[in-house]
């Protein structure tokens, strides 16, 4: 039992929690690069990736894992994702929400190679190469658009000032 619910429900609320967050993440991301700011979808990123992270400690592990080492370094980004957007500091909170985003991705490739059938016909300890790959381009794509978002001759500086004024 964890929180009051079996493993499993536990694991369903966290992984609903974790595709909700990816989901809402790309639609903040989209903004970055549209420079249009949906609050509501930034409130639900920053919720759902905290509580993504924060949830991930509580299931029972032994040591240290990869997976509480990404926890740790994401729920530090969004610590400083939350700071940066509370002082307008609009660039630094598209790199950490960013940051933020692609550690849920990450996690996302690992899981989907362990837990999805069709993928883990190719994977099926998680370490071959394919998993790799997969994550590189992701960490690319990521990159790219980071880079693309944050250069913008117009960025989405304005309208997060504005969402930032409204959140404080």
């Amino acid at each position: 039992m964890i929180l009051g619910m079996s493993t499993s429900m536990f694991t369903l609320v966290h992984v609903i929690l974790s595709l909700v967050g990816i989901a809402a993440g790309l639609v903040v991301m989209f903004g970055f690069l549209t420079a249009r700011i949906f609050p509501l979808w930034n409130r639900i990123f920053l919720a759902t990736t905290i509580a993504t992270s924060a949830t991930g400690f509580l299931f029972p592990f032994g040591g240290i894992t990869p997976g509480i080492v990404i926890g740790v370094v994401s729920l530090v980004v969004l610590a400083l994702a939350i700071v940066a957007l509370r002082k307008g500091w609009t660039r630094t909170y598209m790199i950490t929400a960013a940051i933020a985003e692609f550690f849920n991705v990450l996690v996302l490739i690992v899981q989907s190679f362990q837990k999805v059938p069709a993928l883990h016909v190719y994977a099926p300890t998680g370490k071959e190469p394919v998993v790799g790959v997969c994550q590189l381009i992701v960490l690319l794509v990521f990159i790219t658009v980071t880079v693309i978002a944050v250069r913008k001759p117009t960025p989405a500086e304005p309208a997060l000032k504005r969402f930032a004024a409204g959140a404080r």
